[in-house]
């Protein structure tokens, strides 16, 4: 009662998330207007229209924090803020912050969620992207609009 015709909420959404599974062994490509290095503590932050790409994924934000192994031979994770866009295929998603962990290929996203699928849009309060899997599970509040079938064509 009180929702409109084709507006469904639930607690939880599973969906795909991209056309294909993400190789997380393939380089992360990273550029930025700048770049601080902190040797002491293994990170390096990368500031104003920061792109992650690593295959057919991008990941986009005005701030990055890149934390490296502590041997440095790689990426531990990236801790993106301050207004978030990930890519990949035909799906797109826009949150706050993200938090990719390289080693297991999962992406946290918190804070006003929203996943565009062609037509279809879900809201959130987080999302968790599999990228090894190519599905995505979004959480807290979750809002979609569903479009009914047209017969017409």
């Amino acid at each position: 009662m009180g929702c409109m015709p084709g507006l469904a909420l639930a607690q939880g959404a599973q969906v795909a998330f991209g056309n294909t599974q993400q190789d997380r062994s393939l380089p992360v490509e990273v550029t930025s207007d700048n770049l601080n290095v902190n040797q002491n503590d293994s990170t390096a932050i990368f500031t104003g229209n920061v792109v992650i790409a690593q295959g057919a994924m991008r990941l986009a934000a005005p701030r990055v924090l890149v934390v490296y192994l502590a041997d440095q031979t790689g990426i531990e994770r990236l801790e993106a803020t301050g207004g978030v866009t990930l890519v990949s295929g035909e799906d797109a998603a826009e949150a706050a912050r993200a938090d990719y962990n390289i080693s297991t290929g999962m992406i946290e996203l918190r804070g006003d969620v929203l996943l565009v699928q062609g037509q279809s849009a879900i809201t959130g309060e987080t999302m968790l992207v599999d990228t090894g899997a190519g599905t995505a599970r979004v959480q807290g509040r979750v809002k979609t609009v569903l479009q009914p079938g047209n017969d017409d064509q």
